[in-house]
């Protein structure tokens, strides 16, 4: 099998695919990069020229971005059942709420850590609200815990590595930043989920 390698930061987003790569049993090389120059300089921005973390290596494939690589890792080594079948309903939801994450969640979440005040209306005067992809925090929010009422897990009765995503921002999100108040649906999904083995494992790294 080819050589995995994992460029990364104990307190970037590349936790999630430490946590992943735990989850799927799989050997790896974790290469720990200090913020700033080191992130840099032209080795490095031969892999990712973005300059930030995670990047992956998998023989000649190199993928960035969080969503991307858990995606690339999951469907890789789909035998490991961290993504539904292809073709299926659940695979449909995946998709749909890995993109979720990466797109609204993030996006809400950011802003709201970071206090940006949107306006009214844009340039265009248009309601902003209706302009941005994630409409209000609290509607990105309430979207989630409608889903996560109905479901023990992103795409139904299946772990996958779209949970994986979604924990770490929901971590993030409530007990590192606290950009956003805890809710009890959250807080149930993260008690599950934050003490699985291979999680423990990879924060033990």
């Amino acid at each position: 099998m080819a050589e995995i390698i994992l460029y990364s930061n104990k307190l970037s987003r590349g936790r999630a695919v430490h946590w992943l790569l735990e989850e799927l049993g799989l050997a790896y090389q974790a290469v720990w990069l200090d913020f700033g120059p080191a992130m840099k300089k032209a080795d490095y921005l031969a892999i990712n020229p973005m300059g930030k973390v995670p990047a992956l290596q998998h023989g000649g494939a190199v993928v960035t971005e969080t969503a991307a690589i858990l995606t690339y890792l999951a469907d890789t080594f789909a035998d490991k059942g961290l993504i539904p079948a292809a073709g299926t309903p659940e695979r449909a939801a995946f998709y749909r709420w890995m993109f979720f994450i990466a797109g609204p969640l993030e996006a809400a979440t950011t802003a709201e850590f970071l206090g940006w005040q949107t306006p009214e209306k844009t340039p265009l005067g248009t309601p902003c609200q209706a302009f941005l992809g994630f409409g209000s925090l609290t509607l990105t929010l309430d979207t989630l815990e409608s889903h996560l009422r109905q479901h023990a897990y992103v795409c139904g009765d299946q772990f996958t590595a779209a949970d994986v995503y979604l924990a770490t921002h929901l971590a993030f999100g409530m007990r590192y930043t606290k950009a956003y108040p805890p809710r009890a649906v959250f807080d149930d999904y993260l008690n599950r989920l934050l003490h699985r083995p291979a999680k423990l494992r990879a924060d033990a790294l």
